[in-house]
């Protein structure tokens, strides 16, 4: 039996858990409920786009990345995105020459020919996901200890509401504005509390994980001594490429039932030239496949396969489309959207008991010290 002491110390934590993180909480869960539809929102935002053919099978790759060197010459073509179950063209950044790394171009191309479309109107999708997972200026490790935070506010509302099935169906219309704001505060929190739990655990991973794992090899690989420091690239010189699409073919064999969703291409007509194949697995969740090639040789030079590459990378594989929700079709994505929105109304809603209570503590205060009514805050 918890002590009433060790209650209001984990009532105060709560409090101040919840009113520290919540403007920031608000923001990344409400981005959250929405970016379920990322693919979606991009096609509303480019009208043009949604009315294009979807061919099955698409146009080679090979046909994409020459309509894209024929129509932007001397540019760098950096990653493809395949057509997928929503989107039914072929985007491409590009990488104009001249321009800063961080200016890239999206361009549109059909699935049907690989003709170049031309630039998108609009990526307003993907600036949903930024905001998400790094709110635009910091690193993915800031909405991942919001994640841990928000583990922390379930944590602590379960042991404070004890009562979980009494307060199911408590929900008491007539009382003080405070009281129903409680009661919908509780009943929203429990009736979600199991995909709180999911979406709270995966983004803490997502946005952790590769933080401790970083620190993980520092501290067993020591700090890099300064004559080890990085030596620069060798020179590489022009060469002839393998095919994308045999390219591809290469890595499915490296990987069985590997679903490229991206292919990023590094140095492309260098012989230092590679070829990286990303994606799902067909008939698995996991969604970190991927197979670097050597795009001169048409050898693999690193695969990674989460069904054979150990128990954590396989959990790794599975916290992305846990997270977000992109392996049940339409359904599934509204039923993450309804309940990824209880979350950032938890925040609102938790943040205005707070200051419903501080003011009615101020009241009662004012009482108490003789302050005539008409005065009070």
């Amino acid at each position: 039996m918890t002590s009433q002491r060790t209650l209001n110390r984990l009532f105060v934590l709560h409090s101040w858990a919840g009113i520290v993180t919540g403007l920031l909480m608000f923001i990344v869960c409400f981005s959250g409920a929405v970016v379920v539809f990322k693919n979606e929102i991009d096609l509303w935002a480019n009208p043009s786009l949604a009315g294009l053919p979807r061919t099955e099978p698409p146009a080679p790759l090979a046909t994409v990345l020459a309509q894209l060197q024929a129509h932007y010459p001397g540019a760098t073509v950096e990653t493809i995105a395949l057509p997928d179950a929503t989107n039914p063209s072929y985007f491409a950044h590009v990488r104009e020459r001249g321009a800063p790394a961080s200016q890239r171009t999206k361009v549109a191309l059909r699935s049907d020919t690989g003709a170049v479309m031309g630039p998108v109107d609009s990526q307003l999708g993907q600036y949903l996901r930024m905001l998400h997972v790094s709110l635009f200026f910091g690193p993915r490790w800031i909405v991942g200890f919001l994640g841990a935070a928000m583990l922390v506010l379930i944590g602590t509302g379960i042991v404070i509401h004890r009562k979980i099935l009494a307060e199911l169906f408590t929900q008491r219309w007539g009382r003080s504005f405070r009281v129903v704001m409680s009661d919908l505060h509780k009943s929203a929190g429990i009736w979600g509390l199991g995909f709180h739990v999911l979406i709270a655990a995966t983004g803490a991973w997502l946005g952790l994980a590769p933080l401790f794992e970083q620190g993980y090899k520092y501290v067993m690989a020591g700090a890099p001594a300064a004559s080890a420091a990085r030596k620069p690239p060798p020179a590489a010189e022009p060469a002839a490429m393998q095919s994308l699409d045999t390219l591809y073919r290469s890595a499915q064999q490296a990987v069985p039932g590997l679903q490229a969703r991206y292919v990023s291409l590094r140095r492309w007509g260098t012989t230092a030239a590679e070829a990286s194949f990303t994606g799902t697995l067909s008939g698995h969740l996991a969604s970190t496949a991927r197979v670097d090639m050597n795009a001169t040789t048409g050898e693999p030079k690193k695969a990674l396969d989460p069904r054979t590459a150990g128990f954590w990378s396989l959990v790794n594989g599975l916290m992305e489309p846990l997270h977000f929700g992109d392996f049940g079709g339409l359904a599934l994505k509204w039923l993450y959207f309804i309940l990824g929105m209880t979350p950032a109304f938890l925040s609102i809603s938790g943040t205005l008991i707070w200051l419903d209570s501080r003011q009615q503590r101020r009241r009662e205060a004012q009482q108490q010290a003789g302050v005539p009514p008409g005065l009070q805050a």
